[in-house]
């Protein structure tokens, strides 16, 4: 009997804030995470456990940065280069939380560098954060009341879901895109969205994209950049350009990456009708893979942003000697130099190792140039086509297969069967075991057959609405959920 009231009496001592589901953390995409590590693979000890293509975490290029610490001893010993005085205590005093002055200025130049200083960045208008996910969260502070809506294309990152709105109680209004046109943003899909979110009496505050998309995993074109720039700049609303992903954009150019700042400094008078509207986040989680790391940064060339969210980051500050490793690292432009080239080279190879695996196969990818996924069709594997085929589809490759896919009814999808699928987080001989576990699902569910009849164009699948009901009612536990803060 007292066992019953105190569960009872539970709920009534948390806020409601932290009793609501408006995380988004009750998807399958989390779910998968779930199970993964429940199971972990292991070519060793747990060779048929689950293999993890749900985690886009960049391990390609790890050894450069190791070999960077063994001739750099002195960065990670807290001292002075060349072996000098200690900065220990300097370090562990308390620090002002605009940042260490030497690693906001190689940071800047290294973003710099990333877009091929066709855009400069000002130390004075970056604010340091704890990470991607904090600094969008930080901008929705800054930029939306409770109940404001920002509009973002579809499909889109499933943390945005939590990191969105679950805080701040900001809203998201998707843009719906179609495979149609390879998933790009057009402005019929920008008015529609903006007229949906009219009728729902919410106010839209702004645009937030991810460039190079996840989960995509390809970079907007310019043109689209563009009609985008030239939507926010017609309503007057903000633009967020989520660019965490942008050394990773293998392709050359013109198909290679651009900066939304880029777009914005080439428009009419540089830009001035709309530059203090457009924000910048970017993050070390991908392009050098240090998601462990915790850095993150806004970039905008508005002083009142910049000062508010300068405020909002003493609640996620990164540390005084994670930024004094940073800064020598990121310092030396040598490295960097070679380390981008090498390291798009590398996802590059990889991608396509997955990439041509999958078409052997007889499934088929959307066309990427960047990323640590491809958005995968396996329309043609569902019994139904519909998202309770593709979620029947998904249970199988997780719990018969073994591998951890995300399914593109999480990512808010319209068309049933897409999937997104991880490349850079495994050996290349684990990613040839999920390809043979992959081929051998494929067989047993063509009745072994030649998968020639694969390889022809599907048929095109009709756009629906992604159902409430879809949502999974099995939850994550918070120990797991809380550690999926990246993607």
């Amino acid at each position: 009997m007292v066992s019953q009231v105190v569960a009872e009496e539970k709920p009534q001592l948390l806020s409601k804030k932290a009793g609501c589901n408006s995380h988004g953390q009750d998807s399958s995409y989390f779910m998968g995470w779930q199970e993964y590590e429940k199971n972990p693979f292991d070519p060793v000890s747990n060779p048929s456990g689950i293999i993890q293509m749900g985690l886009a975490e960049n391990q390609l290029s790890f050894d450069l940065l190791e070999e960077w610490l063994e001739k750099n001893p002195h960065a990670l010993g807290l001292r002075r280069e060349g072996g000098g005085a200690s900065v220990f205590r300097e370090l562990a005093l308390f620090q002002d939380y605009h940042g260490l002055p030497a690693f906001k200025n190689a940071l800047a130049r290294f973003m710099s560098e990333q877009r091929g200083y066709k855009v400069v960045f000002d130390p004075s208008n970056i604010v340091l954060t704890a990470g991607a996910t904090s600094a969008n969260e930080a901008l929705m502070f800054c930029l939306a009341d409770h109940g404001d809506a920002f509009l973002i294309p579809t499909p889109y990152y499933p943390g945005f879901d939590r990191d969105l709105k679950w805080r701040t109680g900001a809203e998201i209004v998707p843009v719906h895109c179609a495979s149609a046109n390879g998933f790009r943003v057009t402005r019929a899909a920008l008015d529609d969205a903006y007229r949906r979110a009219q009728k729902r009496r919410l106010r839209v505050k702004g645009v937030l994209i991810t460039n190079p998309s996840n989960p995509l995993g390809t970079a907007s074109p310019r043109a689209d950049l563009e009609t985008i720039v030239d939507f926010v700049a017609a309503k007057g609303i903000h633009l967020i350009s989520d660019e965490i992903y942008a050394g990773t954009a293998f392709a050359e150019p013109p198909a290679g990456f651009v900066s939304a700042l880029e777009v914005v400094a080439g428009r009419d008078g540089g830009g001035a009708d709309v530059s203090d509207r457009v924000h910048v986040v970017y993050s070390l989680s991908k392009d050098l893979g240090l998601p462990g790391f915790r850095v993150g940064a806004i970039y905008s060339a508005n002083a009142a942003v910049v000062s508010a969210a300068t405020k909002m980051s003493s609640f996620g500050l990164v540390s005084s000697q994670t930024q004094y490793l940073l800064a020598a690292l990121l310092g030396d432009r040598d490295f960097t130099r070679s380390y981008v080239a090498e390291n798009k080279r590398r996802i590059k190879e990889r991608h396509d190792q997955l990439v041509d695996g999958l078409r052997e196969i007889g499934i088929g990818c959307l066309p990427s140039n960047a990323g640590l996924f491809c958005w995968v069709d396996m329309s043609h594997l569902m019994r139904s086509r519909s998202f309770a085929g593709e979620m029947e589809l998904w249970k199988k490759v997780v719990f018969e297969v073994g591998l951890n896919i995300s399914p593109g009814s999480s990512c808010h999808c319209r068309e049933p069967g897409w999937f997104r699928v991880c490349f850079a987080n495994m050996s290349a001989k684990t990613l040839d075991v999920a390809m043979q576990r992959l081929r051998s699902f494929v067989d047993s569910a063509t009745g072994g057959g030649d998968n020639a009849a694969l390889r022809r164009a599907a048929v095109p699948v009709r756009s629906v609405s992604c159902p409430l009901a879809i949502k999974w009612a099995l939850r994550l536990t918070p120990s797991i959920a809380d550690r999926k803060a990246e993607r």
